[in-house]
């Protein structure tokens, strides 16, 4: 197994659980509860299908939340379910994960700036998420705690938001429609598209080596804010189809826009800003995931050694930042959406079933590691066919460099 450069600096323990909590709700209070019920409805086939998905989701969201976090725990650097893969299960598995991420993660991110251009400037949703994607990634550079503290506004502003569209959709007229009957192979590709909004529950996992005290820090952040996520996604699910009904909210492109019209039509527009701000939290938080795992990957000599480098003044890994940053930059020039969901699922899948796997070892009678590992293959299996098969491309893609780099290492 490679060893870390020794004259690489490490990064400054500057997170504490309040600021890691705010990353962990930043990078879940976005997109996906923007935007997932409509796809995730169509595919479950009724309400009660979609609150199925919903909860399914959420458990494996938890399954993999507590592996992360104890092995964050014992294993406080960069890089997340890469490094646990690696110290615990086998060099090749570590990469898979590290790898899934970097290509789950750059496709999830260009998918946050196209939403980001959708919703505030339609006309050009292109080049708004080009400046985005440049403005976060100088944000990011300025240092964790520009991150935290910007993570802390975006999460703050998205939980208002939210919490006028569940008022305004209970105090308007209700006009529930039935959708049909429930398809169960459906509700678990439902719980697919749900579970990338949850995505991000373990970010705090990746920048471990900057959390404080992170064998306390880390679980507790990855709990609360995964618990909170779940309480705010369950009260929009419920208010969405009491009000709308499956069937509307299967057809709806914006569902929450929809929901807030159906009670007070004058916050239409507030609900496009707060999803617009929503989407750029995540997009701040994942930029800074990205290129932590690129970092960690970069020290094994798995990624080109000068990704490892650090900036001496702002204590982040510059180089690979700007290397994550102008991936998703390409991505945004060709990605399509709903694809890209997709791919971003199933690679994200991969990644949490390497930790689920790592985790297990650390006591094989522990039922919730296995349960997770299950639950990631079974979800990820369930997705669209398209996105299956290009998530295998591209693990098959990192086997051969896997296997490349491991033969240059040994020469």
């Amino acid at each position: 197994m490679p060893t870390p450069p020794r004259d690489r600096p490490p990064l400054k323990r500057r997170l504490g659980l309040p600021s890691a909590i705010a990353i962990g709700l930043a990078s879940m209070l976005g997109a996906g509860v923007f935007a997932v019920w409509g796809p995730a409805t169509r595919a479950a086939g009724s309400g009660p299908g979609l609150l199925g998905a919903l909860a399914i989701a959420a458990f494996i969201a938890y399954c993999n939340a507590r592996s992360s976090a104890r092995l964050a725990a014992l294993y406080p650097r960069s890089g997340g379910a890469y490094v646990y893969g690696t110290e615990r299960l086998h060099p090749a598995a570590g990469f898979a994960a590290g790898w899934a991420f970097l290509a789950g993660k750059t496709a999830s991110g260009a998918a946050m700036a196209l939403t980001l251009g959708a919703y505030l400037l339609p006309e050009h949703p292109r080049a708004l998420a080009a400046a985005a994607v440049v403005a976060f990634c100088a944000v990011n550079l300025l240092g964790v705690h520009r991150t935290a503290l910007a993570s802390a506004v975006f999460a703050g502003i998205t939980l208002a938001v939210l919490a006028a569209v569940v008022v305004a959709g209970l105090t308007g007229p209700v006009a529930a429609r039935p959708l049909g009957d429930t398809h169960p192979w459906g509700v678990l590709t439902a719980a697919g598209f749900v579970f990338f909004a949850f995505a991000g529950y373990a970010r705090v996992a990746t920048l471990g080596e900057e959390v404080a005290r992170p064998e306390r820090t880390i679980p507790r952040a990855v709990a609360l804010s995964l618990g909170i996520t779940v309480l705010v996604y369950a009260a929009v699910a419920v208010t969405a189809l009491s009000v709308l009904g499956a069937g509307t909210l299967a057809e709806s492109t914006a569902p929450l826009a929809d929901l807030a019209g159906a009670g007070a039509p004058a916050i239409k527009p507030l609900v496009a800003v707060g999803a617009g701000i929503a989407v750029a939290g995540v997009l701040l938080s994942l930029l800074a995931g990205i290129g932590r795992t690129a970092l960690a990957m970069a020290r094994d000599r798995r990624l080109p050694g000068p990704l490892a480098a650090v900036s001496e003044r702002f204590g982040v890994p510059w180089a690979a930042e700007v290397a994550a940053s102008a991936a998703v930059l390409v991505m945004v020039s060709t990605l399509d959406l709903t694809a890209a969901i997709g791919f971003s699922g199933f690679c994200v899948l991969v990644y949490y079933a390497v930790a689920n796997g790592a985790a297990a070892t650390l006591d094989a009678r522990a039922p919730l590691p296995w349960l997770g590992l299950a639950g990631c293959v079974l979800v990820a299996a369930s997705l669209p066919v398209p996105s299956v098969l290009g998530g295998l491309a591209v693990l098959a893609a990192g086997a051969a460099w896997f296997w490349v780099t491991e033969r240059g290492g040994r020469s």
